[in-house]
């Protein structure tokens, strides 16, 4: 029995690869803030894509992971809605294959397309390095990766 390949197009837009083991520190039901100028200010994490849980675990996210959110505050057409997100920042510490322990002051997201693309131009403050390798777009268009 062959292995299934992934396709070329699914590798490039950041959906396969390597993941490695992060400690997930946003549960579903966390806030968020929208790092970048799609018009949205606040999100709410409602569902981790890709989560493989257990019968009543609420499913939670850590940086680089794909989630579904409703924007809580922001423009009027964006409000109560929902996107499919990138989290690039999380306040919970996690340690990374060299041993560094890496924290951040705030959780944030960037907002994306269902096919992987971003859906605004730029992207305020850091992103971690473990979205920007999974996420190439992101990390064309931040400013700082951490």
């Amino acid at each position: 029995m062959a292995a299934k390949a992934k396709s070329r197009g699914l590798i490039a837009k950041g959906v396969a690869g390597q993941v490695p083991k992060i400690s997930r520190g946003l549960p579903a039901g966390s806030i968020l803030k929208c790092a970048d100028n799609t018009g949205a200010k606040e999100l709410r994490l409602i569902q981790v894509i890709g989560y493989k849980g257990r019968r009543g675990r609420v499913p939670s996210a850590a940086v680089g992971d794909r989630v579904a959110v409703s924007v809580r505050r922001g423009t009027p057409d964006m409000r109560k809605k929902i996107f499919h997100a990138v989290v690039i920042r999380q306040r919970m510490p996690f340690r990374r294959p060299d041993g560094i322990w890496v924290q951040f002051e705030d959780n944030a997201a960037v907002i994306i397309t269902p096919e992987g693309e971003m859906k605004g131009s730029e992207i305020r403050g850091p992103v971690a390095k473990e979205a920007a390798e999974r996420w190439p777009r992101i990390a064309s268009a931040a400013s700082i990766i951490i």
